[in-house]
């Protein structure tokens, strides 16, 4: 007899698009063993609840332990399933776990992307599609790698220009005031950090666009760890394919850089065996004079002699545009040690001199805004490998770390213990002050310093999500029984509104950052995290 999917569900994650897997068999709630539990089965579970793509599949009860039975173990998803229940497993109740083993799933909330009212498919206004809704994406924080990662995902090649103005016109419903952060890797936006909190209001006049590259860009790089860096692969009748020479030098190299916006080429080089290519040869033999603005331009037709008398192997290049900057080992996006992505590798900046203006040149670059403070003798921990730069000497007013003044790359009398860092003002965190374990005044970190977060329009979930956060639970209290008076320090965010689409506090839609959002005392959010159930109490 036909018997229809299973219902499944996420419990204890903050939102229904993360959590523990839970599955309704024979009218009863029940967990999933970890054992063999993968990305591929999560994805099955997304795609089930119309949660977007799969961000991770957490294992051991990293959602809590589930109660009652114990229903799939061993399960064994293709990724082309509908629902979970269409994947292999033991056999239902069938196991030999305990609940410290349920599996989880974290999705995107993101569950579509496209691009609207251009002249192609592969430029206009972004929509995103959020639980069923699409709405545009407001521009205050949308730059080229976001454009990019969205191209990418696309099928649309890079971004070439992201428009400001309105060149698509106006959308309609929503305007999303989420900001993406991407480093230009991720596979699509859902992949990328996510941010929302004090986010001023949007209008459809600042919706973000982006004009993609398309059917001109046939070729990739793969393997690095940029777009502008990496194994070259060619897309030719349909698929990519890999490119072999036996004499690649810079002129090739060139080309590729100049045809992938990348800036100009800094290294040509075939990449080592463990990062060779196994797939179809796309272009084997290619000779260019290096001004050619597409490598197809060049002499592709290389007589049978010339290509017999070499070895032909992968080719890749690094190029300029491939250099990066990041905040490693700190507390959040916007702390941490400098780190600069050069030559294909990452490494450090060394302290001498370091300061104020060249801090604010690195959080500016970040889009975290500007500096708060410049640290020193390796105050997020020791990096390793190179140190790139000595004696940064920024004025501030650069639009990149490596556009200041410094030594020569790679020149430098320092050890990592002098590695610098810095503390950025969109370096955000939560704290309960005069806090008795998970109790307390509900504090946030903005522009280096600590202030009250206002209880106006504060729901359930918004403490659920402030507890999550503060490692204290998942669910709480909004004390209300406070006492009059005037509150100390600024209060930075009033009207935090988390909703079902939300799964950290930080992507919460809120009032504007405002130093006097709150100025008494019974405005202030206290909080009690009681990581059971959830009680609201009143005056």
């Amino acid at each position: 007899m036909f018997e229809g999917a299973a219902v499944v569900r996420l419990e204890d994650g903050g939102g229904r698009c993360a959590g523990r897997v839970e599955v309704k068999h024979e009218g009863q709630w029940g967990t999933v063993c970890d054992d063999s539990w993968d990305m591929t089965d999560a994805a099955v579970v997304c795609k089930q609840l119309g949660c977007g793509s799969a961000l991770k599949a957490p294992k051991y009860g990293h959602f809590g332990p589930g109660s009652g039975p114990i229903w799939m173990d061993e399960v064994g998803c293709r990724g082309t399933e509908s629902a979970l229940s269409d994947c292999t497993h033991n056999g239902w109740g069938q196991h030999n776990c305990g609940h410290s083993e349920d599996a989880g799933v974290t999705c995107s909330e993101f569950t579509g992307f496209r691009l609207v009212n251009g002249s192609t498919a592969c430029e206009g206004r972004v929509e995103i599609h959020v639980l069923g809704t699409w709405g545009s994406l407001c521009a205050s924080h949308w730059d080229l790698l976001d454009a990019h990662v969205l191209c990418r995902h696309l099928d649309c090649g890079f971004a070439e220009s992201i428009p400001r103005g309105g060149p698509f016109g106006r959308g309609t419903g929503p305007v999303w005031r989420d900001s993406f952060h991407c480093d230009g890797t991720e596979a699509h936006l859902g992949q990328c950090p996510v941010t929302a909190l004090g986010a001023s209001p949007c209008s459809h006049e600042n919706n973000a666009a982006v004009i993609c590259s398309a059917g001109s860009a046939s070729l990739r790089l793969v393997g690095g760890g940029s777009r502008c860096d990496g194994r070259v692969e060619i897309f030719q009748h349909g698929t990519w394919g890999r490119v072999l020479d036996d004499q690649w030098d810079m002129q090739e190299a060139s080309v590729v850089c100049r045809q992938l916006r990348c800036g100009e080429a800094e290294t040509a080089y075939n990449p080592p065996k463990p990062q060779r290519g196994t797939g179809p040869v796309g272009l084997r033999g290619v000779r260019c004079a290096g001004h050619e603005a597409n490598l197809t331009l060049c002499n592709t037709s290389l007589p049978e002699s010339v290509l017999a008398a070499g070895i032909a192997e992968d080719v890749g290049v690094v190029c300029w545009g491939s250099w990066q900057v990041r905040l490693v080992n700190g507390p959040g996006r916007c702390a941490g040690r400098v780190e600069i992505y050069y030559q294909g590798s990452w490494g450090t900046i060394c302290d001498d001199s370091w300061d104020l203006p060249d801090a604010t040149v690195v959080c500016h670059q970040l889009g975290c805004g500007g500096a708060v403070k410049a640290v020193g003798s390796a105050h997020f921990g020791e990096g390793s490998g190179q140190i790139w730069l000595d004696a940064v000497n920024c004025s501030g007013a650069e639009a990149a770390l490596w556009d200041c003044p410094a030594g020569s790359w790679g020149q430098h009398d320092c050890g990592h213990k002098e590695d610098a860092g810095v503390d950025c003002s969109e370096f955000m965190a939560l704290r309960l002050e005069n806090s008795d374990g998970c109790s307390g005044r509900l504090q946030v970190l903005y522009n280096g310093t600590w202030g009250s977060v206002c209880s106006n329009s504060m729901t359930l979930k918004t403490v659920s999500l402030a507890c999550k956060e503060l490692g204290c639970g998942d669910r709480g209290i909004l004390e209300t029984r406070l006492p009059y008076g005037r509150a100390s320090g600024p209060g930075w965010l009033d009207r935090v509104e988390c909703g079902e689409r939300n799964s950290s506090f930080w992507q919460c839609p809120s009032a504007p950052w405002d130093p006097q959002s709150c100025d008494d005392l019974r405005d202030e959010a206290h909080i009690t995290c009681t990581g059971g159930v959830v009680w609201l109490s009143f005056a």
